[in-house]
């Protein structure tokens, strides 16, 4: 019956013209009728439960049943982080002011809230002329990149960012943050940030990596793969790109050197590895009741620092980059 249920989200939450797109790209790739694929489509998503989406995210016309086993899909993610990172404790997770508050031992940036915009005017001046001469506006409950602006801080006075971001359902303003000149290299457009995945084990005394990516921005100035960017595979115990660029958009090929700055990306070294692992252990631990978190870090010149942990964290940013699932690597910890 439950699996039923997913049939139905999966369908009513499919958007019509990119699964056509999808389909198009598919039939082309396989050679197989758009009958069949569909037909395929809906028989996998009820036996593996994956979405109509991820059934072309992860290629699934090409597979077969031994490989689709493998992969993790939107179904069992859903269920997975429900376990490890409960309703009751995501909240710290899901408000991104909740997050700066729990973790202010961990972000150097500055940043307020709307509502505090009149008693702390020196604060949003103060924040208008930091050195990026770039400042970041929020959602506070917005998730996947959405609900975010990157602004130029000259164009704004206090009073003119405030109705601003009043009018456009911002609440949270930060500066923004100048990122590492190896990053700045790869790709100026936009921040680039390093994803860690973290799992807790042992009742929650020893933190596992289960995954490193980092995120690159393309012509954007934000990194979200669903924006149109890439990511890259990374080695978790050295910070070396060890895949190609890999989009999620199934249609665009994968890139071997930054589209825009041809920079190499097999072999491109993040800096200050051994310093962002023990930075996102330590996070990992703060609030223990969240046991499965995907941390996304800045790298500057001289140090790092959070941007945000998710509760959700993308499945395809997880497996995509190394074109396998990695559904084994964590069931273990589902099943415990």
């Amino acid at each position: 019956m439950k699996k039923l249920l997913y049939l139905f989200y999966y369908a009513k939450t499919t958007p019509g013209s990119k699964l056509n797109l999808f389909l198009e790209h598919a039939q082309k790739e396989s050679g197989k009728s758009k009958i069949s694929i569909l037909t395929n489509m809906i028989i996998s998503s009820y036996q593996y439960n994956v979405s109509f989406l991820d059934y072309f995210y992860f290629r699934f016309y090409n597979l077969d049943k031994s490989q689709r086993k493998e992969w993790a899909g939107t179904g069992f993610m859903y269920e997975y982080q429900l376990k490890m990172n409960p309703e009751e404790s995501r909240n710290i997770l899901e408000d991104k002011i909740q997050f700066l508050q729990k973790y202010d031992e961990f972000v150097e940036r500055k940043w307020v809230q709307l509502k505090d915009f009149s008693n702390k005017h020196d604060l949003v001046s103060m924040i208008l002329k930091n050195p990026s001469g770039k400042i970041v506006v929020k959602n506070s409950k917005g998730q996947v990149g959405k609900e975010v602006s990157v602004l130029e801080a000259d164009c704004y006075s206090v009073d003119s960012l405030f109705q601003f971001m009043k009018d456009n359902h911002y609440d949270l303003l930060e500066e923004a943050v100048i990122q590492h000149s190896a990053l700045m290299n790869l790709s100026p457009s936009g921040l680039n940030t390093v994803r860690i995945i973290t799992q807790l084990k042992n009742s929650g005394k020893e933190v596992v990596i289960l995954g490193a990516r980092l995120r690159v921005s393309v012509d954007s100035p934000v990194d979200n793969m669903g924006a149109g960017n890439f990511a890259i595979a990374l080695d978790s115990e050295k910070g070396v790109a060890i895949s190609d660029g890999i989009y999620s958009d199934i249609m665009k090929s994968d890139e071997k050197t930054h589209p825009i700055t041809d920079t190499k990306i097999r072999g491109f070294q993040v800096p200050h590895w051994d310093l962002i692992i023990d930075f996102v252990k330590k996070a990992a631990l703060k609030h223990p009741q969240n046991q499965s978190i995907g941390w996304d870090v800045a790298i500057k010149e001289s140090s790092v620092e959070l941007i945000e942990g998710n509760h959700n964290w993308c499945k395809l940013l997880y497996q995509l980059p190394l074109k396998k699932g990695l559904k084994n690597e964590i069931l273990k910890y589902y099943e415990q």
